[in-house]
């Protein structure tokens, strides 16, 4: 019973700090993206003026204004989508339509289970199992049933492409998001996530000799092998979120509004919420995974291990909340800057890039492993050296062979008629006059 209670106030430690900041992501998305676009974004409600004559005010008040900077108004926006009618078209499956959201919000509460917010092993991870990455990706890969129950749920045409989408998405870039994971699972030796963030602390990268520093901390983000890793997971994980320029499941300029056309009020509500606590989640994974997890600055100092050891329980929880927040920046900058693909152009950058560049890393990782095992360091960096350099040139020998595909099968369309019948003779006649022009 002392286990199972320890287990759901560590469930509970994980859920509040997840479900708590959506308010203010919401409000943070839309002032990111007002100054990125040059416009203003929400900055009134919640301004506060006290009166200038209340004798109910304190003098110091009178008059003052209290900005907020709009703060407020994802609150609002709360209250008014809990508070409005809720409507169910007649000819939807109920029982799906009212299940799918739920299920979304479901995938994003637990996919943090595995995820360690400090080294004190008794507040979190809620789960520290031997197959935390995989529990990540079967996690992150059942929001694509809340998608798809809710397009085919709402007997709209335009809400079941949605699904459909989501679906064709996820099985494109659940691909290469494992394999990736792959080469960071052979350099660790370990699918437990707090063995993956130790082992990025545990082993010296580059020795410094000089204080207060002594050496950088093996991040896996440092490592050529890791950053290709990295920048994989990081596209297939907008691709898994369905966030911009992977919004296809969405697409308001073809599908209305996607799989959630038919949503309103609270269930509506509930996919946005889902929405954006899987990109808090996946953002916090992301970096436990290539950098370094709980531990604020990549570099190794008896300074620094003293004051992890002393206030690790604090400064942990909130280095990871603070990269959190810079993986949402980083998704919403992603957002204002790149349009949204055509869906030929999501399909041919997850099967055709992502994944033969996710196997040929995982390639040159065991190639790695190996030469460096039993021919020693130099030789095994000199296998990553000529393996990515193989990657290269086969990578720029398909690009010329597509434009040269592109250059000889173009052809050219005379758009001029010359022989045309007239039934009038004046309009032939002014034909005959404008022929030359």
């Amino acid at each position: 019973m002392q286990d199972v209670l320890a287990a759901f106030g560590r469930a509970i430690l994980l859920i509040l700090p997840i479900f708590g900041p959506v308010p203010v992501i919401i409000w943070w998305e839309r002032r990111l993206l007002s100054w990125m676009q040059d416009r203003i974004g929400p900055n009134r409600t919640g301004n506060i003026t006290f009166s200038r004559n209340s004798r109910m005010i304190p003098s110091f008040l009178k008059g003052k204004k209290i900005k907020l900077f709009g703060l407020l108004q994802s609150i609002a926006d709360g209250i008014k989508l809990f508070l409005k009618e809720d409507i169910m078209p007649s000819k939807t499956d109920k029982l799906l339509f009212i299940v799918a959201p739920f299920i979304a919000l479901f995938v994003s509460f637990t996919l943090g289970a595995t995820v360690p917010f400090s080294g004190d092993l008794r507040f979190t991870p809620v789960a520290d199992v031997n197959i935390g990455l995989l529990y990540v990706l079967a996690i992150s890969s059942l929001g694509a049933y809340g998608l798809v129950l809710a397009g085919y749920s709402s007997n709209n045409k335009y809400s079941l492409i949605g699904g459909l989408r989501a679906s064709a998405q996820l099985i494109s870039y659940e691909l290469a998001m494992g394999v990736s994971l792959a080469s960071i699972v052979m350099m660790s030796g370990s699918l437990k996530l707090t063995d993956i963030v130790n082992q990025q602390q545990n082993t010296p990268l580059y020795n410094l000799n000089f204080a207060p520093f002594t050496l950088i901390a093996n991040w896996n983000i440092l490592s050529p092998m890791g950053f290709v890793s990295g920048i994989v997971f990081f596209i297939c994980m907008l691709a898994e979120t369905n966030r911009p320029p992977f919004d296809l499941p969405e697409a308001e300029n073809e599908l209305v509004a996607g799989y959630h056309t038919e949503y309103s009020t609270k269930r509506w509500a509930l996919f946005m919420m889902a929405e954006y606590m899987a990109m808090f989640v996946f953002s916090m994974i992301w970096f436990t995974i290539f950098m370094g997890g709980y531990h604020l600055l990549p570099v190794r100092s008896e300074f620094l291990d003293g004051i992890e050891q002393k206030v690790g329980f604090l400064l942990g929880p909130l280095t990871m909340m603070l990269k959190g927040a810079f993986g949402l920046s980083v998704y919403i900058w992603v957002r204002a800057t790149f349009p949204r693909l055509r869906y030929d152009q999501l399909m041919n950058l997850g099967w055709k890039f992502l994944l033969p560049l996710s196997v040929g890393n995982l390639m040159i990782t065991a190639s790695w492993i190996f030469a460096n095992r039993v021919y020693g360091n130099a030789v095994g960096w000199g296998v990553v050296c000529i393996g990515y350099a193989i990657l290269g040139i086969v990578w720029l020998r398909t690009r010329r062979k597509k434009q040269d595909e592109k250059q000889f099968g173009s052809r050219s369309i005379d758009m001029v008629v010359s022989s045309v019948r007239f039934s009038s003779p004046e309009i032939a006649a002014v034909a005959d006059a404008t022929e030359g022009l």
